[in-house]
């Protein structure tokens, strides 16, 4: 588990294609490593990684298929700057919101123009997603957790203070760029929850629908 608290950028050194899948060097720089051990889990643009070796100055870690399909990794390339989170504690101050490293989805930057000394960001989601995404709710973009300041369908916007900017590679995104997505932990655990007994059966359709919330009374 994480915060979404980013804690340092890393440098994507290395791309090996392993078998159809992928192993990867990340480059932690001022990330300290003394207190990470193999099997330990960074989040590297959200993506929650298993260390599989320390040579020293950063990590290897496997790339499964899966992670493939659903992140921005097959995009990566050498030299690309990424965020960097070690697993949270029980001592970690918790300043973000609860993060799994769990993609849900890939995300496009569709505006970015500044507001003051901060810069204004609308991120468009899978289709699929925008039932997660509300008004001053919490989200995670390439692992750094934020906070909704608007919702349009699928479009969220969101202000970016210049810390967050400086500690980040928010500063780098431009309209096109690619994100990583992870919506609230708990607002998909409520939609689990809502379908009650009904969870057990296959519906094909993979969550609530309105034909669904009609029948029970929500719509």
């Amino acid at each position: 588990m994480f915060t979404g608290i980013i804690e340092a950028i890393g440098e994507v050194v290395a791309l090996q294609p392993q078998n159809g899948d992928l192993r990867l060097r990340i480059k932690t720089h001022h990330l300290n490593l003394a207190d990470v051990h193999l099997g330990d889990s960074i989040a590297t643009n959200g993506v929650c990684l298993t260390v599989v070796d320390l040579p020293g100055d950063g990590y290897w870690a496997d790339v499964s298929r899966e992670t493939l399909d659903n992140t921005t990794l097959p995009g990566w390339k050498l030299g690309q700057r990424v965020n960097l989170e070690k697993a949270l504690t029980p001592q970690t101050r918790l300043g973000g919101h609860i993060v799994s490293g769990h993609v849900d989805g890939v995300g496009e930057v569709v505006k970015r123009f500044p507001d003051a000394r901060s810069e204004r960001f609308h991120i468009r989601a899978p289709k699929e997603l925008a039932k997660y995404i509300a008004h001053k709710g919490s989200i995670t973009v390439d692992g750094t957790s934020l906070t909704v300041n608007k919702v349009d369908g699928a479009v969220f916007e969101l202000n970016i203070v210049p810390h967050t900017l400086q500690w980040t590679i928010m500063d780098t995104y431009q309209t096109g760029t690619n994100v990583n997505l992870e919506v609230d932990v708990l607002a998909r655990y409520l939609e689990r929850l809502m379908l009650g007994d009904k969870a057990a059966e296959s519906s094909g359709q993979g969550g609530i629908t309105l034909e669904f919330l009609t029948k029970n009374g929500f719509a």
